[in-house]
């Protein structure tokens, strides 16, 4: 792997704003629900590929 070299007169430093902490409350929600959802699509997948004996 090799480095980028930056073209002469561009920068490729970049600075992030800072969150609020609107945007960090909203940002965990988003991933809670997220995570939710996820599990139980996974457990629905599990459920289908069970036999019954």
């Amino acid at each position: 792997m090799s480095f980028i070299k930056e073209p002469n007169g561009v920068d490729f430093i970049i600075e992030s704003e800072h969150l609020t902490e609107r945007d960090k409350e909203e940002i965990s929600k988003f991933i809670a629900e997220y995570k939710r959802k996820s599990k139980k699509r996974t457990l629905q997948k599990e459920k289908r590929h069970t036999t019954t004996d």
